[in-house]
């Protein structure tokens, strides 16, 4: 990994450790991680290798607190609540970085896409619960 993307991510991960208010932390069934993904280039300076790219993320998390997710509306809600958190960190990126790839809707698809493998894991786990 070189030292461009080294302190990349060291700057994106402390820019979401100081983006807290941003973030909802789940307290009961647990909690979906949605991170967007962008490619930078910067033409002011370049890697060892020569190449001038650099990879970011911010990464939210998404509370599934208050939602019954074995019923339908619970699993819609999450789902909902995830779209929106990758929306939003696409749209955090964009403002960040504006001259990043992918764009803001490709960049939401990716990220929900990611993400709901781990609310499908959650609707499985909640579905198998006694009483449900």
């Amino acid at each position: 990994m070189t030292m461009t993307r080294i302190l990349a991510r060291g700057a994106i991960g402390l820019l979401a450790v100081t983006s807290v208010s941003t973030m909802v932390i789940a307290q009961d069934m647990g909690e979906v991680t949605v991170q967007a993904s962008r490619i930078v280039t910067k033409t002011e300076g370049k890697t060892a290798s020569g190449i001038p790219i650099v990879d970011v993320s911010l990464t939210y998390g998404v509370s599934t607190k208050g939602l019954d997710l074995a019923s339908h509306a619970g699993a819609l809600e999450l789902q909902q609540r995830v779209t929106d958190a990758a929306k939003a960190a696409c749209k955090e990126l964009a403002h960040q970085y504006p001259d990043s790839t992918p764009g803001d809707t490709d960049c939401a698809k990716a990220a929900t896409a990611k993400a709901m493998v781990q609310v499908n894991a959650l609707l499985a786990a909640a579905a198998k619960k006694p009483g449900n």
